[in-house]
């Protein structure tokens, strides 16, 4: 029997269509393997040369000229397409190359494509070209562990997401010995190039690596990745060469698809607000993308806050003749009551339920945090200078550390020279929850940086909101309003006088659509002496069964369902978007190797104009590097790109702010994004970031 039994299963194992539906490749991925994406017009001719474009102006800073005198001078170069080249140039175009390429830093959706489009050319230029796969990221060229990449194997990873082919790691190359180490494999493995496909941090290893490799002759050239989207490259004018780096569009619409059902949630079940945080630690293009992809009733912009200014405290200052500088950035406090003022105004119009996406990164723009962290800072380092001891070994517990804090600020009243903690700052610190007054107080790092990594953002906010919503419930100013036609089909359904009770229950009584129970009626005891003073009930009596039914569907609960949205995203396949754009990022690889440069990031520019005006085009990278505090030293990196403010995207969002709130009686205004496909035309062809970015006034 039991012999039979495994002969029956091996042959129900074994039939096709249980084979089929059981393999690892659905009939919709193996048809995105197969599909053939456009090339840029560049791509088109069977050759590529460089055509130097000056209309771009790079600032060098004076400390990456002394560090890259090799490369320093590189310009800009646009890639045009040939029909032939001269023999003598065809000779070093077409040769046999050892070419390597890794992955840094976390996934985004469409890595393996620049390998296709990086291996197609090249093998179809010359097939005797090898191209090397290193794995495990940067440590793969340390440790000189590669793959070479074959035909079958990129078939089998082409149009999908992930950095599965090779899988990829964060260790920089930063130092002497990890430099020694790559330039060691490189001359082993005797490679012509080496391609690193990466962030800001990751095309900054690019840079130094080729200036390191320059007199061996091994270009390196840098590829632009980070679901993020600050990685963005303009010149010194403000001229964009690089819209936007690859994965951001398939990321953000893999966090908007699932944030959109979200809404659908929400307006369903209509109790729960939604928190959802999505990433981008330093910058909130993602956040602003999802605003525009979902239209959420509320979205946080880190680079707003940051250019917030209280003009109430400002002109009160000024009428003083004194400058109020605690006026200018978002406070923790003031940004929870923005958030509960929202919430307040929807439930007044009977929608206490909703959707909030946040920043990774949102504290991060906070003024009072990043002044707490510096006082705090310094406070810990004099008092461990003074007193030859340790302030976390002395102040065990938070209250401890909380009483030497306050006993700072009682200090700086009675003291106006000492001012690194005073009475304002005590206030603020105590309006923060507890377990974050705890998170600003843990020990520093080797370096005495803050954590920031470590703090659940969106608990911090909304524990405030909590806290605040609570206030505004005591004093009344929290409640859901009633639709009219229900208070009215209940009051006369049990033979009540609707026009009697309602002024007494209801401020704006005349208001048609919503009534909003009085703020003074907070209990069952506040109703009944409303009752009792209207004449409506004796003092005896209870108060009506409906009416108390009405004032409980007044009281506000308030719900909420965290989510996080990271991973997730960055591992989709790609939109049709950032498959195209990294095999032609791949292709634009060749073309810079191929033609003999090194130092620069291979790059599409006019991204945000359409594919028909993709153009080509190759960025020296050590221009763009200026120093900047890593690790408590100054240090030559590429800077991040923030949220513009002044762009036509974030003013759009800005501008329909009021209206995706919805706190009215219209419907919301969610929209749908709808899956990420191949199959079909879509309207996102791009982020809508680029789209409205590009549109003329």
């Amino acid at each position: 029997m039991p012999t039979n039994g495994k002969n029956d299963i091996d042959k129900l194992l074994n039939n096709p269509k249980v084979k089929q539906l059981t393999g690892n490749v659905n009939n919709e991925l193996a048809d995105r393997k197969k599909i053939v994406l456009e090339k840029c017009a560049a791509f088109s001719k069977p050759f590529t040369m460089l055509k130097e474009d000056g209309n771009y102006t790079l600032k060098v800073e004076p400390e990456a000229r002394k560090c890259f005198s090799d490369i320093i001078d590189h310009k800009v170069q646009t890639i045009v397409g040939v029909d032939s080249l001269d023999p003598s140039i065809n000779a070093g175009y077409s040769k046999k190359r050892n070419i390597g390429i890794v992955f840094s830093g976390g996934p985004a959706p469409g890595g393996h494509n620049v390998i296709a489009g990086l291996y197609d050319v090249a093998k179809k230029i010359n097939p005797e070209t090898t191209i090397y796969g290193f794995l495990l990221g940067p440590d793969g060229i340390i440790e000189n562990e590669a793959v070479e990449i074959t035909a079958d194997l990129v078939d089998s990873y082409r149009n999908l997401g992930g950095f599965g082919m090779l899988r990829t790691g964060r260790t920089k190359i930063d130092t002497q010995k990890k430099i020694d180490l790559s330039k060691e494999t490189c001359r082993s493995m005797k490679l012509d190039a080496l391609v690193i496909v990466g962030g800001d941090d990751s095309n900054t290893n690019a840079a130094f690596l080729a200036q390191e490799l320059y007199k061996d002759g091994i270009q390196v050239v840098g590829v632009p990745k980070t679901i993020d989207g600050d990685l963005q490259v303009k010149d010194a004018t403000g001229k964009v060469l690089c819209a936007i780096s690859f994965g951001f569009h398939t990321a953000a619409r893999a966090f908007a698809n699932q944030i959109s059902n979200l809404c659908t949630d929400s307006s369903s079940d209509v109790k729960y607000w939604h928190i959802c945080k999505v990433m981008g630690r330093v910058a909130s293009h993602l956040a602003l993308e999802v605003a525009l992809q979902t239209h959420a009733n509320m979205t946080l912009i880190g680079e707003d806050l940051s250019d917030y200014v209280n003009t109430d405290r400002l002109e009160k200052a000024v009428a003083q003749g004194d400058i109020d500088y605690n006026a200018f950035g978002m406070t923790l406090r003031h940004l929870s009551r923005v958030i509960c003022d929202g919430i307040v105004r929807r439930a007044g119009v009977g929608k206490n339920y909703g959707v909030i996406v946040i920043p990774e990164g949102i504290l991060e723009f906070i003024n009072e945090i990043q002044v707490f962290i510096i006082k705090l800072n310094t406070i810990i380092a004099e008092y461990n200078d003074i007193h030859d001891s340790d302030f976390h070994q002395d102040f065990l517990t938070l209250k401890d550390k909380l009483e030497f804090l306050r006993r700072l600020a009682r200090r700086a009243r009675e003291d106006g020279r000492f001012s690194i903690w005073n009475t304002r700052d005590d206030d603020l610190f105590n309006d923060i929850p507890a377990f974050f007054q705890e998170g600003l107080l843990m020990e520093r790092d080797s370096h005495g940086n803050f954590p920031f990594s470590q703090v659940e953002t969106e608990k911090v906010i909304i524990g405030m909101v909590k806290d605040h919503l609570n206030t505004l419930k005591e004093k009344g100013a929290y409640k859901i309003g009633i639709r009219r036609s229900y208070y009215q089909k209940i009051m006369e359904k049990n033979n009540l006088e609707p026009e009697i009770f309602g002024p007494v229950l209801f401020m704006h009584y005349e208001d048609p659509e919503f009534l909003r129970v009085k703020k003074s009626i907070i209990s069952k005891k506040t109703l009944k002496q409303e009752l009792v003073k209207a004449g409506l009930i004796h003092k005896d009596h209870e108060i009506p069964e409906p009416v108390e039914a009405i004032y409980k569907k007044s009281i506000p609960k308030f719900k909420t369902q965290v989510h996080f949205y990271g991973y997730d995203g960055r591992g989709n396949d790609p939109t049709k978007f950032d498959a195209t754009y990294t095999y032609n990022l791949g292709l634009t690889v060749f073309s810079l190797i191929a033609n003999g440069v090194t130092g620069k990031m291979a790059a599409i520019k006019n991204l945000e104009k359409g594919f028909s005006k993709w153009e080509p085009i190759g960025i020296p990278i050590t221009p763009l590097m200026h120093l900047e505090e890593r690790k408590g030293r100054l240090q030559l990196v590429l800077e991040k790109s923030l949220v513009d403010v002044n762009s036509a995207a974030f003013k759009v969002v800005k501008a329909l702010r009021e209206k995706w709130l919805a706190a009215d009686i219209a419907e919301d205004h969610f929209r749908i994004p709808g899956p990420i496909t191949f199959a079909e035309k879509c309207e996102e062809d791009m982020p809508i970031t680029l789209m409205l970015n590009a549109v003329d006034g």
